[in-house]
């Protein structure tokens, strides 16, 4: 196990007082994240139908996996084996038959086909026909969205947790170490991430690395005025700009950052974009202490954006911890004007200026924690314009 039993404990605790709270006697939970901070399980399993089920008066929850992957639930989870419910192979993929056909049945015979049970309305992999399924075949049960309750439960994070993202942030300084001297003019896209890649792989002597829950982003020359892009077999041209945005990944923990790297003389408008936009994380940055709230973390970042005259109109951050494809962000904290949601000690989220400009942009990030008395970076590494 990569936690102690009694962290695992605390986790089932906290959740069942959240679902008392919201009136919630079973909670289905198929956020694969959500599956690996409740029982530790952690495999590329998510593809097909897979849930926590936690009940207010048990003392572990249900781990409900494909047959195939008990195994992995056997070795990955500290639950006890009673409680890793598995479904046939005859579910998967025989339409009308689904998998939660299997789970109905786990929940009437366990009499719990009356309660008020809680699903994960918006998560990945939780479909619109687990939901009907869930409807059709539970017709006595209060079926409501939770709210993402776990998910606000995993905002704050423990000390092994912390440590985990601090060695997941040293294979980020060592991967965009290797970003910034493999991007030059003549080289493809595709090979400079193939670097990357075995860099985010390798991770440090004492820790390796994983696979992140995002692809190594890649905007280039025009690109970098567009988001979410990734590597081509097009080659890197002198003149232009890159975005590059990565994480290094420790059992599952992400720590992400972005830089950009100019290759050639820049023009000095964006070298003037690129300052404002560090003096703007700067700030915002500065504001992000116990007792402040997201909005004025973002209150600061938009101040300076605003003496510049800069227009953004997208979110500049967002809660991270555990990530699993296709996104590395906990779906709760957002640094957004209006979002009051409070910083507590060891709150952690990702503060990312994605700066555009008509056909050019520039971008920089840090990832962040709120200590005692205010906040500090997970990593340690320049965000100037990188101009080569």
């Amino acid at each position: 196990m990569i936690f102690t039993k009694e962290e695992y404990i605390q986790r089932l605790k906290k959740t069942k007082l959240s679902m008392q709270q919201k009136g919630i006697d079973l909670l289905i939970s198929q956020d694969t994240n959500n599956i690996n901070y409740l029982t530790g399980y952690d495999a590329w399993s998510f593809y097909y139908s897979q849930c926590v089920l936690v009940h207010v008066d048990l003392d572990e929850p249900l781990c409900f996996v494909r047959a195939q992957d008990a195994g992995g639930a056997y070795i990955k989870t500290y639950l006890k084996k009673e409680n890793i419910i598995v479904y046939e192979e005859k579910y998967i993929h025989t339409w009308p038959m689904h998998p939660y056909d299997s789970l109905i049945d786990l929940i009437k015979e366990r009499k719990w086909e009356k309660l008020n049970i809680g699903v994960e309305m918006d998560s990945h992999y939780f479909t619109a026909f687990c939901y009907e399924k869930l409807k059709q075949g539970l017709p006595n049960s209060n079926i409501k969205d939770s709210e993402r309750l776990v998910n606000w439960i995993r905002l704050v994070k423990s000390d092994a947790e912390i440590n985990l993202m601090k060695g997941a942030a040293k294979i980020s300084e060592n991967s965009m170490k290797v970003a910034m001297e493999t991007i030059n003019p003549g080289v493809r896209q595709c090979d400079a991430v193939a670097e990357i890649q075995r860099a985010l792989f390798m991770g440090t002597p004492e820790i390796g690395g994983e696979y992140s829950s995002i692809a190594v982003l890649l905007p280039t020359g025009k690109g970098t005025s567009a988001s979410h892009l990734t590597a081509t077999d097009e080659k890197f041209v002198n003149g232009e700009a890159t975005v590059v945005e990565l994480s290094g990944v420790n059992k599952r923990y992400h720590c992400p950052i972005a830089r950009t790297v100019h290759l050639g003389n820049p023009d000095q408008k964006k070298i003037d974009a690129m300052k404002a936009t560090n003096e703007a994380l700067n700030e915002g940055i500065s504001a992000a202490k116990p007792g402040n709230t997201a909005d004025d973390v973002a209150q600061k970042f938009w101040g300076i954006l605003d003496k510049y005259n800069i227009k953004k109109e997208s979110r500049t951050g967002y809660s991270i911890g555990i990530g699993y494809p296709p996104d590395w962000g906990e779906h709760t904290l957002n640094i957004y004007k209006g979002d009051k949601t409070i910083l507590k000690p060891n709150v952690c989220f990702h503060m990312i200026a994605v700066m555009q400009f008509g056909d050019w942009g520039v971008e920089a990030s840090e990832s962040v924690r709120i200590t005692d008395k205010g906040s500090e970076l997970f990593c340690n590494f320049p965000k100037d314009l990188h101009i080569k």
